[in-house]
C-alpha cells in the first residue's frame, strides 16, 4: 500500500516551532495533509479494544509517521529523536487525535521498549532496535504477565538459561497485546536457578517469529481478539540481547513500568477527553444534560480527566517516575472504568441490545465492556495501592 492520493508525506519540519502556537500550526499543517483517503476513513479508530480495526492499513500509517520524523518526538536527539519539550508532545498529541488520525500500531515500542534502552540498554542495543521503531518497521509487544503472575510481576515463573551463546527460554506469558502481529518481545524471564520473587530476574529481548513461539489469540467480550496467550518451548535468543545485567530484570522492568505510568499516557488522555466529549454529546442528544445527577457524574469526570493531565506533566518532569508513579495508573483505571458505565447510563435501555447482528456494539457499549478490565491489566488497584502503601508511605507489608 502506498500513501492515499493527495497526501503530502514531506518531512516534518527539521526545527521544530519552540513557540507553542507555531508548533501547533506545524502538527495541524502535517496532519491536514496527511490524514486523507483511507486514513482519513478509519475515523481514528484503533484504540483499546478496536486494535483489529484497518490494522494493515494503520500499519503503513506508521512508516508515514516515522518517514515524517514524527515517532520518537520526544525522545533525545542522540537517539534518533526531535527533543521535543514536554509541553510539544502535549500539544502532538491533541491534534493527532483532533484530526482524527488512526490509531497507533506500536505504543508498546516507541513508549515503552525505547524510552527503556535509552535509559538502561547498551549501545549496540540502541542502535540495533532504535532505528526499526522510529522508522515504523517493527513492532513490539509485552511479556510480563503469566497464568500465575498477573499483577504480581514477581511471581514471574518462565524461565532462560544461557546455553551456547544463547539464552533458551520455556513459558508461558498471557495478556500479550498484539503479539500475533509483533515483531519482537520484550520478556521478563527468571533467569537464576532457586531465585524468588524479584530476585534473579531478566529483561530479555526476544524475536517472534521462530519456532520455539506459539502464539494463541483470546477472544474478548468485545469481540476483538488483540490478547493472546504466547508459549516459548526453547525458543532462542542471542545472549547479548538482554537489556542491564543478568538478574536485575527487576530494576528494568520498574523502570519500564514507571515509563508507562508517565509520558506514555499523553496520548491516552486525548483519547479519553474525545470519549468523554462523545458522553457530553450523549447527553445533550438524549436531553440529559439538564438532569441533576447526570450533570454531576459529567463534571465529576471531566474534573478527573484534568487531574490526570496535570499529574502526567508532573510526572514527566522529573527523569524516570518512582513507585509513587503507581497513583497514575490506579487513577485512570478506575476513572476510564467509570466513563464506561457512565456512557452506557447515558444510552440508557438502548445500551442493552448490540448494533446489529450477530454481534455489533456501539462505540459506548465496546468501552463499558474493555474498561471492566482497566482496573485489572498493567497491575490491579489492589497492586497498586500496596505499592503506594508500602514504597511511597512505608506503611507495613501486607501479610503473605
Amino acid at each position: 500500500m502506498t500513501a492515499p492520493v493527495g497526501a503530502d508525506t514531506s518531512r516534518a519540519p527539521d526545527e521544530l516551532a519552540s513557540d507553542p502556537d507555531e508548533f501547533r500550526a506545524q502538527c495541524q499543517a502535517w496532519l491536514t495533509a496527511n490524514v486523507v483517503g483511507e486514513f482519513a476513513e478509519l475515523g481514528g479508530r484503533g484504540g483499546p479494544a478496536d486494535e483489529e480495526f484497518g490494522f494493515d492499513i494503520r500499519v503503513e500509517w506508521e512508516k508515514i509517521l516515522g518517514e515524517a520524523g514524527w515517532i520518537g518526538l520526544g525522545w533525545p536527539a542522540e537517539h534518533g529523536g526531535r527533543g521535543a519539550s514536554i509541553a510539544q508532545q502535549v500539544i502532538w498529541a491533541e491534534e493527532y487525535t483532533k484530526a482524527n488520525a488512526p490509531g497507533r500500531v506500536n505504543h508498546m515500542g516507541e513508549h515503552l521498549l525505547g524510552p527503556t534502552l535509552i535509559e538502561y540498554g547498551t549501545e549496540a542495543q540502541r542502535q540495533r532496535f532504535l532505528p526499526g521503531i522510529l522508522e515504523g518497521t517493527e513492532r513490539w509487544c509485552q511479556g510480563y504477565s503469566e497464568p500465575g503472575a498477573g499483577s504480581d510481576l514477581a511471581g514471574v515463573q518462565t524461565r532462560a538459561e544461557l546455553v551456547d551463546g544463547e539464552w533458551v527460554i520455556n513459558g508461558q506469558k498471557v495478556w500479550t497485546s498484539l503479539a500475533h502481529v509483533s515483531h519482537w518481545c520484550f520478556v521478563v524471564a527468571r533467569t537464576e536457578r532457586g531465585s524468588e520473587r524479584n530476585r534473579g530476574l531478566s529483561f530479555l529481548l526476544v524475536p517472534m517469529d521462530q519456532p520455539g513461539i506459539e502464539v494463541r489469540p483470546i477472544e474478548q467480550i468485545t469481540g476483538g481478539g488483540e490478547f493472546n496467550e504466547t508459549f516459548f518451548t526453547d525458543a532462542r535468543a542471542a545472549a547479548d540481547l538482554v537489556v542491564g545485567e543478568p538478574g536485575d530484570g527487576w530494576r528494568v522492568a520498574m523502570g519500564l513500568l514507571a515509563l508507562e505510568r508517565g509520558v506514555s499516557t499523553l496520548a491516552q488522555q486525548v483519547g479519553f477527553a474525545r470519549e468523554y466529549a462523545a458522553a457530553v454529546e450523549t447527553a445533550q442528544g438524549r436531553g440529559l444534560n439538564d438532569d441533576p445527577l447526570m450533570r454531576q457524574r459529567l463534571a465529576g469526570t471531566y474534573t478527573g480527566l484534568q487531574l490526570m493531565r496535570w499529574n502526567a506533566l508532573r510526572s514527566m518532569s522529573g527523569g524516570v517516575p518512582g513507585p509513587e508513579a503507581s497513583i497514575s495508573k490506579l487513577f485512570w483505571g478506575t476513572w476510564h472504568r467509570d466513563l464506561g458505565e457512565l456512557l452506557v447510563d447515558l444510552e440508557g435501555l438502548s445500551a442493552t441490545v448490540a448494533d446489529g447482528f450477530p454481534y455489533e456494539l456501539t462505540n459506548a457499549q465496546r468501552l463499558f465492556l474493555f474498561t471492566r478490565a482497566d482496573t485489572i491489566y498493567g497491575g490491579s488497584n489492589e497492586i497498586q495501592r500496596n505499592i503506594l502503601a508500602e514504597r511511597v508511605l512505608g506503611l507495613p507489608r501486607e501479610p503473605r
